[in-house]
């Protein structure tokens, strides 16, 4: 890795946490209802919204009620945006006329919008409508990132309080992460992302003539418009020759920065962020990357804030931090260099690479090597399917390092909200083994740990590996799974084990080379990306509800100093053993033998 990826990783942290510091602030303050600077421009929405709604915003909840209606809303949310697609045919603000999408594919985005998760298995500007897209995509964004958000503010408050049986009202902690948090960033990046080209329109696609007669084979159909078979049943393609372009439209600007912002993902269009209406700049890709990490970033700030001692925050943000710029290393180097299979194949193109200074196969030239590298760094390090180059693309190491973030549970930043709750969650862990080798009661910022709790975090961390291993086990097991792989071997196993990792730990970036969009992956999917949302949210609460009840005890002698080094690096070594070596066996049979394979 050469100085300027140094250099762009320094810069970049540089730029984020000096962002960071004043939102963590500013957002604890909205979320224990003090005057922010917004207060005159949103409060009297806010209370007009508790009036019409009639909610009680100085009531709280016990944890139970809390996981109800936080489970309701978000059930609620999936039957809307699957009615949207279902029949957005009917509907307005649908220029090209699409049709509606099928059961299995509306099903399948409902619970990934909802879920935070954004995995997309259709094509958005060849299936979807400018309402669905807005009504439906753009506000679950919203409504997604403010679940996470209120889930992690909720655990906060479980460890700041004592002998208490509520830890807030959900309505109103969704209501404030989404007026006063989410929607001023985003109407600030959206702003910022349409000056550097993003396009912002209702406009019908445009068809446009080329300057070049495009030449392409597609397949050749009789009068039903049926693909004509070969006597093996194979379709027929012929030549085609075509002059003109169908140059996609539509609000893509105000999508683009709430995804960016509530590490949602989902991309108007199928190339995601590569495309360039989506990101045309090396600027524009800069702020989407920072867009990614500024409220988990912040939210570390917001948690050493909320329980009166700002050091466990920083103690998490260094964490984090660590391990962000490892595997940004990582991935770095191993995609400035040549990719192996290219080299041992000694053709012109793999010259062509070298010349490159590395792996340029599935990047876009406007962001090189790096660039590319670290923003699939950033985006499965949190809970983001954003990507700007393809990750089938990868080297073997290079695509290893995407993979692994997802299975540490996203918690290197990780989703708005979801990735300091897990972190939070490692951390009880840590303070367990280390109370385990010293023989005495684990406490955690003054709150002892004991055996509801360690049950609770045991679901927390094992749910996942539970969701990705039986997912992909199954699928590489049943006709129906392997008949959507279509690169063999290792490769192959390494697809259908990222989608199940990408699905389960709700970040919805794809390694692609797989069909998924098929009824089998479609459910397989979804009920990987509910679970592995929901399953983790109600143990959270449940340890919330549990420290809001118990007394703070006086710190002692025999304390574990939670705020230090030495905690950090307990911390960080919990994360590893447990997080990663869960998933050893698999990576084995994935890309490390891909790896292997190839090198000589």
């Amino acid at each position: 890795m050469n100085h300027s990826s140094f250099f762009q990783i320094a810069f970049y942290l540089l730029i984020l946490f000096l962002l960071a510091l004043p939102l963590g602030i500013y957002i604890s303050r909205v979320m224990q209802g003090e005057v922010t600077v917004l207060s005159r421009i949103f409060q009297p929405i806010e209370k007009g919204f508790y009036r019409l709604a009639g909610i009680n915003a100085h009531s709280e909840m016990s944890w139970k009620r809390y996981a109800y209606a936080l489970i309701a809303f978000n059930a609620l949310g999936v039957l809307v945006l699957y009615f949207l697609q279902r029949w957005q045919a009917s509907f307005s603000l649908n220029p090209q006329g699409f049709s509606e999408l099928s059961a299995d594919s509306s099903f399948n985005t409902a619970i990934s919008f909802v879920t935070n998760t954004n995995w997309q298995a259709y094509s958005g500007e060849s299936s979807l409508s400018y309402l669905t897209q807005m009504l439906g995509l753009s506000v679950q964004n919203f409504f997604s990132a403010a679940t996470g958000l209120v889930v992690v503010i909720a655990l906060i408050r479980g460890f700041a309080r004592h002998t208490a049986t509520t830890i807030g009202n959900f309505w109103v902690d969704a209501t404030r992460a989404t007026l006063y948090v989410l929607l001023p960033l985003s109407l600030v990046l959206a702003f910022a992302l349409m000056s550097q080209g993003v396009i912002q329109n209702f406009d019908a696609y445009k068809t446009v003539t080329t300057i070049q007669m495009q030449h392409y084979s597609a397949p050749k159909l009789d009068i039903n418009s049926a693909p004509v078979l070969d006597a093996a049943g194979k379709s027929i393609d012929e030549a085609q020759v075509t002059s003109t372009q169908v140059i996609p439209m539509g609000p893509v600007a105000s999508q683009e920065a709430i995804k960016m912002l509530g590490t949602n993902g989902g991309g108007f269009f199928n190339a995601n962020s590569a495309h360039p209406f989506e990101n045309p700049t090396p600027l524009s890709n800069f702020l989407q990357m920072i867009a990614i990490f500024l409220i988990p970033a912040a939210l570390c700030i917001t948690f050493g804030r909320m329980v009166g001692d700002p050091r466990q925050g920083w103690v998490m943000l260094s964490v984090m931090t660590i391990l962000f710029v490892v595997f940004a290393y990582c991935a770095m180097s191993a995609e400035q260099q040549v990719n192996p299979m290219a080299q041992n194949l000694a053709l012109d193109h793999a010259a062509t690479m070298m010349q490159a200074g590395g792996n340029m196969e599935g990047k876009e030239t406007r962001f090189g090597i790096a660039a590319s590298a670290m923003f699939a760094t950033i985006t499965t390090a949190a809970s983001c399917g954003a990507v700007n180059a393809m990750h089938d693309s990868f080297t073997a190491l290079g695509g290893l390092v995407p993979l692994i973030l997802m299975q540490l549970g996203e918690v290197v930043f990780g989703g708005v909200g979801s990735g300091l709750y897990g972190m939070l969650i490692f951390a009880m862990m840590a303070v367990f083994i280390a109370g385990l080798m010293i023989g005495r009661t684990p406490e955690y910022l003054g709150k002892k740990i004991e055996a509801f709790d360690m049950k609770m975090v045991s679901i927390a961390i094992l749910i996942g590996p539970l969701l990705v291993l039986s997912g992909t086990a199954l699928t590489v097991s049943i006709a129906a799974g392997k008949a959507g792989i279509s690169n063999p071997a290792a490769h192959g196993f390494s697809e259908i084990l990222y989608a199940f990792s990408s699905a389960a730990n709700n970040n919805g970036s794809a390694f692609a080379g797989v069909s998924t969009n098929t009824p089998f992956f479609n459910i397989a999917l979804a009920v990987g990306m509910w679970f592995g949302r929901f399953w983790i949210i109600i143990p959270v609460l449940a340890i919330a509800g549990s420290m809001a009840a118990k007394k703070r005890l006086a710190t002692t002698s025999g304390s574990l100093p939670t705020h230090g080094i030495l905690f950090a690096s307990l911390l960080l070594g919990t994360v590893l053993i447990i997080g990663a070596l869960t998933y050893i066996p698999a990576l084995a049979l994935g890309p490390i033998v891909e790896h292997l394979s190839v090198v000589k």
